[in-house]
């Protein structure tokens, strides 16, 4: 086992648990948040588990994944736009609990906790189809075009996935403010794919003829 990379996997998912707790328990001004900790939940323990499989199976995927360097301005741009996107949005439903703003009704976030362990189950089998998934924006020593699976279906079936990932997120918490914010997410995706799709038909070979064959990046019959 690579120790080094469990211990950067360990930290970085701790950070993680710390990070949304705060956001999310801080602003509610209080620990008895049934919503808050659904949430935690269905996010957290599905990734360590994935990350233990990932370590055992396929390490240099899950280093990849770790990775956070961006060497694209354009990318650093993006991500700093989906960071204050999610502060503003877990804040935002914190308050909603602790002032007793609208908020879903709790059948609703029930199923917007089973679309999100649906997304995430299809988050999974992209990883799995796509060894070269980093993220960061780059083609790598050895990539080629994948297009078997969900590639066939959409150009980004990751970003896809993420969509009903990020969306649901704000619906499990109860926060109709914070899906509104949350609504942000497909236009700064789309901003990202362009980009990527740019360094991709410039750097691997067959990309563009990918590109030809399967029309849609992010939902079918819609873009």
């Amino acid at each position: 086992m690579d120790t080094k990379l469990l211990i950067t996997g360990l930290t970085r998912f701790a950070a993680g648990v710390v990070l949304l707790g705060v956001l999310l328990f801080v602003p509610a001004g209080t620990l008895a948040w049934w919503r808050g900790w659904l949430l935690m939940g269905i996010l957290f323990v599905p990734m360590l588990t994935a990350g233990f499989v990932m370590m055992a199976k396929v390490p240099d995927l899950l280093r990849k994944r770790l990775s956070v360097r961006e060497e694209e301005s354009e990318q650093r741009t993006v991500i700093a736009l989906s960071g204050l996107m999610f502060l503003v949005a877990f804040v935002l439903a914190g308050l909603d609990h602790r002032f007793g703003w609208p908020t879903f009704p709790a059948a609703v976030s029930w199923a917007g906790a089973v679309v999100f362990l649906i997304a995430y189950a299809l988050y999974a089998e992209v990883l799995r189809e796509n060894a070269y998934l980093s993220r960061t924006i780059e083609v790598q020593e050895g990539q080629h075009v994948v297009d078997t699976g969900l590639y066939g279906i959409v150009r980004h079936p990751m970003y896809a996935v993420t969509l009903l990932l990020f969306l649901s997120m704000p619906v499990v918490l109860g926060s109709p403010f914070a899906l509104i914010v949350m609504l942000a997410y497909p236009a700064i995706i789309a901003k990202r794919i362009r980009n990527e799709e740019q360094v991709l038909s410039a750097g691997l070979d067959g990309y563009v003829d990918y590109m030809e064959r399967v029309r849609w990046r992010l939902v079918p019959f819609i873009w």
